[in-house]
């Protein structure tokens, strides 16, 4: 290996390790704590909602403010099941709110008495985190009179929401307007709302419908991972936005919303909502209406919202007007998703945190995606990938093996310049570059193949952490979860002695490794071992502890992760060793292994 060669990959290899110091050291700041009277906002325990009526041409709308149900009356309220065949649970008719819903196909964890997961929960429950939609009082009508959080609807239609077959809740307000809503679901997680008004009053009224996705506080289960966006997410007019809590709890304070807020306003499509790592609720106005976004916090209440807010209706005496909106509530399924944004959401693919290589991360895990469905096991499937992946940059790796084959006969010219040279640096560099030109020989040709595996490494790495779809996802054996660390351990000879291994995630389970980390430092030692060891005793020291330093620190990794890098790194060994064989260089593996022990027993006998 050339001292160019040597150079990269060490430089590569040191700054892998000082970004992974330096979130271990300095891991992303902890959620602040709630302000201290973050539950009373008003001497009564309830809490009030502003939602600003859309303005009309001819004068601004007045702010209306309604106030939200306590949550001893929200305990209370009758309620009406949801049953499909992935989701269960119910809406309540205060405030006809989605507020209690799980997720049949998931499970908290692998054991078999694992609770399902809970995507929604009612206000008044640790974690509260709930939808809902209503009306913004404008000319004509009183907020009181319009239903809001507080409003005890009516079932007028239906027994339990299921797939197929919606229900609908009737209030009137007593003065003349009747308030309908219908909502429906489909066989997977999609919500559809419609909102009616039939003005059967003396005057017109002006009304503005609204959507929201509620969370109060911050999630008990944040991650606060760098890779990971946790927060609100929204699309607007093909923007993407990903807002953190902190940067939503920090907005400025606007007058219009009458309280901190993040705006946009007159989006012609788009939607917006919460997420977090597997699962999201997010809203979805209809295809081709105005609305405005807005992504809210009240400090004192300590609550977060997202909201919908279509513009302003002008219903005459005698007539009726209904809007129709979607609400998404479950997990971020590729395939799913993309059916979605096929059918009318826009890049609704999106809303799955790609990251910064979101160019590679698509078709990075589509292509997954394709294999494990066609091989039916998604450990193999990453090891299909990985061979694509080396066969798409088998040219480049030619290129760089025949060029590192050639610079191996160069070394004894390379030699003689740096004895000419002597301390003379520049010398040294023109001497080599004449020599490079000479004998046809480019020098970073090594370095290609190198540079452009980081970012399908850390588009891989993005894939297999954020993905649900490698949530839990068998390989064979042990490896149930690829998406968690290798559960095996030295400490009871991976599973061979009768009893349990070092809790996950503890400094012992990152001593006690696992067999995956293990192959992964064992395959890296080998691959170093097509070539000699460096001359320079440091550079040597260097090259022999990085397999089993990147062991440990690849340990605490996702185990499907460790299983690509081991599957990559096999086969860029077989790659490497049979390209310069047919160049006339045989490397001598089993010499460089004996060699490398040799030098170890005459150092251990020297000191």
């Amino acid at each position: 290996m050339d001292d160019q060669n040597k150079n990269l990959i060490l430089a590569t290899a040191l700054s892998f390790i000082v970004i992974l110091v330096w979130f271990v050291l300095f891991p992303p700041p902890e959620p602040d704590a709630p302000l201290e009277d973050s539950l009373t906002e008003q001497a009564d325990g309830s809490e009030s909602i502003a939602i600003p009526a859309a303005p009309e041409s001819s004068s601004p709308a007045p702010l209306a403010t309604q106030p939200e149900t306590t949550a001893p009356t929200l305990e209370n309220a009758p309620r009406v099941s949801i049953e499909t065949p992935r989701l269960t649970g119910s809406v309540s008719l205060v405030g006809g709110r989605i507020d209690d819903l799980k997720l049949k196909d998931y499970r908290t964890t692998l054991e078999t008495d694992a609770t399902i997961v809970t995507m929604l929960s009612p206000q008044g429950t640790n974690d509260a985190y709930y939808a809902l939609q209503g009306w913004a009082a404008g000319t004509g009508i009183e907020p009181t009179s319009v239903p809001g959080p507080g409003t005890e609807w009516s079932l007028s239609a239906g027994n339990t929401l299921a797939v197929d077959d919606p229900i609908t809740l009737t209030w009137d307000n007593g003065n003349g307007q009747i308030f309908k809503r219908t909502i429906a679901v489909d066989s997977n997680y999609m919500f559809s709302l419609t909102q009616s008004v039939a003005n059967n009053g003396r005057d017109a009224v002006t009304l503005a419908p609204y959507g929201m996705v509620v969370q109060h506080t911050t999630p008990d289960d944040l991650e606060n991972f760098f890779i990971l966006h946790e927060g609100a997410v929204g699309m607007a007019d093909e923007e993407l936005a990903e807002t953190d809590w902190d940067e939503i709890s920090e907005a400025e304070m606007d007058a219009k919303w009458g309280r901190q807020a993040i705006v946009k306003e007159d989006v012609q499509s788009g939607w917006i909502g919460f997420t977090d790592h597997f699962w999201q609720a997010i809203l979805i106005p209809p295809a081709g209406q105005t609305f405005d976004q807005a992504l809210t916090y009240d400090p004192r209440t300590d609550v977060y919202r997202a909201v919908t807010r279509m513009p302003t209706q002008t219903i005459e005496a005698g007539e009726t007007f209904d809007i129709t909106t979607q609400l998404f509530a479950g997990a971020k399924e590729w395939a799913m998703l993309r059916e979605y944004e096929q059918a009318g959401v826009p890049k609704f693919i999106d809303s799955i945190d790609w990251g910064w290589f979101f160019f590679l991360t698509k078709h990075i895990f589509c292509l997954l995606h394709e294999l494990n469905k066609l091989i039916g096991n998604m450990g193999w499937a990453i090891i299909g990938l990985t061979l694509i992946i080396k066969a798409i940059l088998f040219p480049l790796a030619y290129k760089s093996y025949v060029s590192m084959a050639k610079m191996k006969e160069l070394q004894p010219q390379m030699e003689k310049l740096k004895k000419e040279a002597g301390d003379d640096r520049q010398k040294m560099q023109q001497g080599m570059m004449e020599l490079y030109k000479r004998e046809k020989v480019n020098p970073a040709a090594g370095c290609l193949p190198i540079l452009l595996q980081i970012p399908i490494f850390f588009s891989l790495y993005k894939v297999i952490f954020v993905t649900i779809e490698l949530r839990h996802a068998p390989f064979f054996g042990p490896f149930q979860d690829l998406s968690a660390p290798d559960p095996t351990s030295l400490m009871n000879f991976f599973g061979l002695l009768p009893f349990e291994g070092p809790e996950p995630g503890s400094i012992i389970a990152l001593i006690f490794i696992g067999i995956l980390p293990l192959l992964l430092g064992i395959s890296m030692w080998l691959q170093q071992k097509l070539n000699p060891a460096p001359t320079d005793p440091t550079q040597q020291m260097i090259f022999a502890w990085m397999p089993w330093v990147f062991m440990f620190m690849l340990g605490s990794f996702a185990s499907g992760l460790v299983v690509y890098w081991i599957a990559n790194n096999t086969i860029t060994f077989t790659q490497q060793y049979l390209i310069m064989r047919s160049q006339g260089y045989s490397p001598d593996v089993f010499g460089n292994i004996k060699g490398s022990f040799t030098r170890k027993s005459k150092s251990d006998s020297d000191g």
